[in-house]
């Protein structure tokens, strides 16, 4: 049968026609589409909405789609606000997410890929105890990592907050079941060259892994990024306040700062919307690409 290949990329024969139920099932699905947008869109218009407007707009009985005037000076008035230092705050976050998260995908990537690659008697041991890492809760690590970091000196500092939190048991289990699945013929080709398992790795395996690597390193940024009770611990000195902690400070026993407090939240999501937009593919295929199988 002559098939035609409409707009939407599936082939139906020539002269199809859907049936009434098939109409209205694609109505539907748009009506229900619809819905998950808006029920999706709604945190960030409230964020907006409220960022940019008075006190007195936030919590009038009578709501309006935007306020009547639109409060730009809110943004100057929170970078200016002397007890909570925004900007501070931001470029503490900025070089926890992204030293953080650069040291944690290379310790994972290499411990990962030692265990899928190297022979070694007890590599099997050495994952299965990293895997029963996982089953710990936090809050029973949490007071020794605290006294081991205060023992160091590194209170109130970056160290303390970045060096603690590199090594992830969940992140080293994610590349050791990808290299499970890596294509061994690449390796050995290179291995014909000379090359050993370090060589491999870099020269190899890693540009080769690109799409997974950027997708468990915007999981990665983002954690770090949202991370709040560890910051607020180690953090006690507002030099050393990562945005989580900093917007913290807004909502108090005494006050509520409600519209810096929500400009906040809209400057401290900008950067993950704007890395979710540019790597929500990779997201995606690194999903795929994770297989969980020996």
């Amino acid at each position: 049968m002559a098939t035609a290949e409409r707009t939407s990329g599936t082939l139906e024969p020539i002269g199809y026609t859907r049936s009434p139920l098939g109409r209205v099932g694609g109505v539907l699905r748009w009506i229900a589409l619809l819905i998950a947008v808006v029920l999706f869109l709604l945190p960030f218009y409230l964020i907006l909405r409220n960022a940019l407007s008075t006190e007195a707009d936030i919590t009038a009985p009578d709501w309006t789609l935007f306020p009547p005037e639109l409060q730009w000076g809110n943004i100057k008035e929170l970078f200016s606000d002397t007890e909570v230092p925004i900007a501070r705050a931001l470029y503490n976050s900025a070089v926890v997410g992204i030293l953080g998260t650069g040291g944690q995908i290379l310790l994972a990537s290499l411990a990962g890929y030692g265990l899928a690659r190297i022979p070694y008697r007890h590599a099997d041991k050495v994952f299965y105890a990293i895997v029963a890492t996982l089953m710990i809760p936090g809050a029973v690590t949490f007071i020794p990592s605290f006294i081991v970091v205060s023992s160091l000196g590194w209170v109130s500092t970056l160290r303390g907050l970045i060096i603690p939190t590199l090594f992830s048991g969940f992140a080293a289990f994610l590349f050791r079941q990808y290299f499970l699945n890596f294509p061994k013929e690449l390796e050995e080709a290179a291995r014909v060259d000379g090359a050993g398992y370090f060589g491999v790795f870099w020269r190899i395996v890693v540009p080769n892994s690109l799409p997974f690597f950027a997708a468990i390193a915007a999981i990665t940024f983002i954690g770090n990024w949202n991370s709040f009770l560890w910051p607020l611990v180690i953090g006690q000195d507002s030099s050393s306040w990562t945005i989580q902690v900093a917007m913290s400070t807004f909502v108090t026993a005494q006050t509520v700062n409600i519209h810096e407090l929500f400009m906040a939240v809209a400057v401290s999501i900008l950067p993950l919307v704007l890395i979710f937009a540019f790597l929500q593919r990779y997201l995606i295929q690194g999903v795929t690409q994770s297989g969980i199988k020996d």
